[in-house]
């Protein structure tokens, strides 16, 4: 599933952009124009590999060490909770316009799953639930993008600022 970045950050999404690209890039290291989407498995590897993609565009978009981190966090959040309370399939986008000194990470899934996923399901109430809140603090604004056929993209939008030559 790929979709052009407009397809998935609405206007109120984010900040104004100069340099948002016609369409998004597949592949992890293809970070060309300032946009990635990447498929993932809809398992609990998924955070991992999210993460690990990231991590590469981040470091090839020079994106300084602390934002970087917060960037990861907000990654893993939203990945796992696509994989622990939503349908297949998973879809990592990453965005930065360079200009406003921003990244926006998407996450696309199938929608609601009846279930949760087997970690949830496995934990009491006390040990999760604290991620939403997280990327809420790390995020400059956060929210929730529905598609047609149910499918949804959570998305949160990080300042981010150029790492030191």
């Amino acid at each position: 599933m790929y979709a052009t970045v407009e397809d998935l950050v609405l206007a109120q999404d984010t900040c104004p952009t100069r340099d948002r690209p016609d369409t998004a890039v597949s592949g992890p290291a293809a970070a060309v124009g300032g946009a990635v989407t990447q498929a993932l498995e809809h398992r609990p590897v998924a955070a991992g590999a999210a993460r690990a993609i990231t991590r590469a565009v981040l470091e090839n978009w020079h994106v300084d060490q602390d934002a970087a981190q917060s960037v990861l966090l907000v990654v893993s959040e939203l990945v796992t909770n696509a994989v622990e309370h939503a349908l297949p399939p998973v879809t990592l986008h990453l965005y930065r316009d360079r200009a406003a000194e921003v990244v926006w990470v998407g996450v696309t899934d199938g929608g609601p799953a009846q279930d949760d996923g087997a970690w949830t399901a496995s934990c009491t109430r006390e040990e999760h639930g604290r991620g939403l809140a997280l990327v809420e603090v790390l995020a400059t604004s956060h929210g929730i993008r529905p598609h047609p056929g149910g499918t949804a993209t959570h998305w949160a939008l990080l300042t981010v600022h150029e790492a030191p030559a």
